[in-house]
């Protein structure tokens, strides 16, 4: 861990958790640790004495503003009070841990997870400033949703969406972005032959597996949905080879466009955190000018469904966003 943060500079992990039970809106598995169930006196003990540990060792790392829980994913109104019941453990016994949920803010849910990941059309609902009012953070995801009119990780839309989605993110005052998979090349149910795995060059789509699929079944998750990086051409088939393939994955247009995007927000992260710094020596007027550059222009995005599809007026604005960090520093 301290290799990926000096050395590659990560800023956020997860931290898996024992014991808490978890799952998804399809199915999920009841919390016991060590033997003892959730709810019963000696697993409160043995959870606190764990969780207590854990919390202890990453806040003496310096890591624990950059851990989080992630223990259950996209959660039915079914599942909430389960979901409570995980984060009010994880409160009780270890608060400082960041409990992270796939779910937009439902009043349900309040005062369980305290980072939220909605899909980004679910970000604007009834409840989200009082979370962030009292201090809950918030991170965003696309998958197989959304659809147009939204940016999205789909091959058939405009190279531009990925970058634009990280303008948007600014835009919304969104910390974080969450994809759910790079390589997702083949699926299970779609190609049960695992001698002959579906070839992503050949064969775009991301078909369902899991969920109870059954074998056989075809259905469509998007065109390059979970898959941003590709097998070297020689391993493409997904068949063994009698010789080691030594070649490395192959990028798409579509992760290095999300690269892009990330450096355009960090390029608005410096300018905002110069202004803090040495705003206060300038003129009002250049202080101005260089605030307006913070915020996303119309060109760009005006909204989470209308923005360019030219690569132009994002290039023009980071360079704006350039020549005042060069300023300032």
């Amino acid at each position: 861990m301290e290799r990926a943060f000096a050395e590659y500079h990560f800023n956020s992990f997860q931290m898996r958790i024992e014991g808490l039970g978890g799952g998804t809106f399809h199915g999920r598995h009841e919390p016991k640790f060590l033997g003892y169930d959730g709810g019963t006196p000696e697993y409160e003990i043995l959870m606190g004495k764990y969780l207590g540990g854990i919390e202890s060792h990453l806040r003496e790392k310096g890591w624990l503003d950059k851990a989080y829980v992630y223990w259950f994913d996209e959660p039915d109104p079914k599942d909430y009070e389960f979901v409570m019941r995980g984060f009010e453990t994880l409160k009780r016994h270890a608060p400082g841990l960041r409990r992270m949920l796939t779910e937009q803010v439902e009043e349900g849910l309040a005062g369980g997870p305290n980072l939220w990941c909605p899909l980004t059309p679910s970000l604007h609902v009834d409840g989200l400033e009082e979370r962030r009012a009292a201090g809950d953070q918030f991170w965003w995801y696309v998958c197989c949703g959304p659809k147009a009119p939204y940016a999205t990780l789909f091959i058939d839309h405009p190279g531009t969406e990925m970058r634009v989605w990280l303008w948007q993110t600014w835009a919304e005052r969104v910390t974080g972005i969450l994809v759910w998979e790079t390589v997702y090349w083949t699926s299970d149910a779609a190609y049960p032959d695992r001698s002959a795995p579906q070839n992503p060059y050949l064969d775009p789509m991301s078909w369902v597996s899991g969920y109870s699929a059954p074998t056989g079944m075809k259905s469509a998750w998007g065109n390059g949905d979970g898959r941003f990086l590709y097998p070297p051409l020689a391993a493409a088939d997904g068949r063994r080879s009698q010789t080691p393939v030594l070649a490395g994955p192959v990028s798409s247009f579509r992760i290095e466009m999300l690269r892009d995007g990330l450096e355009d927000y960090e390029y608005f992260v410096i300018l905002k955190r110069l202004l803090e710094q040495k705003g206060g020596k300038m003129g009002g007027r250049d202080r101005s000018r260089m605030e307006a550059l913070l915020k996303v222009p119309a060109e760009v995005s005006t909204s989470l469904t209308s923005f360019t599809r030219d690569p132009a007026p994002i290039e023009e604005h980071r360079e704006r966003l350039a020549r005042a960090i060069i300023a300032l520093q």
